[in-house]
């Protein structure tokens, strides 16, 4: 068996754009990889076809509806392959939650395939299988910190972020994106998030002008529904977070921290209703980093 790590990614900036003839938005967003990863396990069956898998830490499905699923069984179909696999997911990122666990479970499992089926495909097949299935992927696979544009898949490697660490704080809530998609183009926010102040604060290597800058156009419309995302966000700026903002569509709030102590400190003070996480930036995408290296921390 094979490990491989499903990194979880937040959203320094998000600004939702025009909608497109093919129903899509186009988006331009500052991603960052943070070090709460899903678990997937390979195991190749040679003598067997088929895929298997089994899903641990939540109630998903585990067929063709499973991201993780639809990534093997597309490398069998594109790339011929016959022999049967079994993937092992234990889940550790909240479902629905803003933070591209989907994705990241089918990117992870994309580059672990690809390895161990021997396949070597070049990063520019890799990405563009990962466009199939879903916009998040192909990031999933870069990682690190990027900027995100078209329908997510126009990736340009930015300056890391500075040493920092983000408490994310989840409400245990499900936000359909559909919605939140739908609310945005009835009600187009009046204001946009300032991606080129954020552009310009990595660039300079500046922590605080990054945390100014953070930016959601979801932000209004997931906050007016849904009242306990405010109650986050507000709370983790009275622990002292450099700055907090929703992260995707939502509902997952991230507070920035520039100490360890400080974020555990909010961490544990916002712990009871909503679920904390205090993680740090990774550096890289799927499977290039030892996943209990960092999970351990």
């Amino acid at each position: 068996m094979d490990f491989f790590p499903a990194w979880a990614k937040v959203n320094l900036g998000l600004e939702v754009r025009e909608k497109r003839p093919d129903g899509y938005h186009n988006v331009r967003m500052v991603n960052q990889t943070v070090s709460l990863a899903d678990r997937i396990t390979i195991a190749l069956r040679p003598k067997r076809e088929g895929i298997t898998l089994r899903i641990t830490g939540a109630e998903l499905p585990a067929g063709e509806q499973n991201l993780a699923y639809r990534a093997a069984e597309l490398l069998q179909k594109r790339c011929g392959v016959r022999s049967g696999v079994q993937i092992e997911l234990r889940k550790h990122i909240p479902v629905a939650a803003g933070l591209a666990g989907g994705s990241a479970d089918a990117a992870a499992v994309l580059y672990g395939l690809n390895r161990l089926w021997g396949l070597n495909l070049k990063a520019a097949e890799l990405m563009a299988l990962a466009l199939e299935l879903g916009s998040d992927v192909p990031f999933a696979l870069l990682g690190g910190t990027a900027l995100a544009e078209g329908r997510g898949e126009v990736l340009t490697p930015l300056t890391p972020l500075l040493p920092c660490w983000f408490v994310l704080v989840h409400p245990r809530i499900e936000v359909s994106t559909a919605w939140a998609y739908a609310e945005l183009d009835r009600c187009p926010p009046s204001a946009r998030p300032d991606i080129p102040g954020l552009l310009a604060a990595l660039a300079a290597g500046d922590l605080k002008g990054v945390a100014a800058h953070l930016g959601n156009s979801f932000q209004a419309v997931i906050e007016e529904r849904y009242p306990c995302v405010a109650e986050a966000k507000r709370a983790l700026l009275a622990e002292g977070a450099l700055g907090a903002c929703l992260t995707g569509s939502g509902p997952t709030v991230f507070g920035l921290f520039s100490e360890k102590i400080g974020a555990e400190k909010a961490a544990a003070a916002l712990k009871g209703e909503m679920d904390t996480f205090v993680v740090r930036p990774v550096a890289e995408g799927a499977g290039v980093l030892p996943l209990e290296a960092v999970m351990e921390e």
